[in-house]
């Protein structure tokens, strides 16, 4: 007779931190991105550089939310 055993195996997350150069392309795409979806320049900035989701960002302006609320929401 065998006997089974069941071992709960703990999970080991990694996070990959960018490197400058990276982080500066990542950020300058998310820029693009929310200039695109109608944001203003000086508010695009800060969104993206934070860590908001993009297609929340995206959908607020869509559906009629002024971009300055979108921010205050998102942030």
């Amino acid at each position: 007779m065998r006997r089974r055993t069941d071992h709960i195996v703990g999970e080991t997350t990694e996070i990959i931190e960018p490197n400058g150069s990276d982080q500066s392309k990542v950020e300058s795409w998310r820029l693009h991105v929310l200039m695109e979806a109608g944001y203003p320049l000086s508010l695009a900035e800060r969104l993206a550089g934070s860590e908001a989701d993009l297609h929340r960002a995206g959908e607020l302006v869509g559906q009629g939310c002024a971009p300055e609320t979108a921010v205050a929401i998102l942030i």
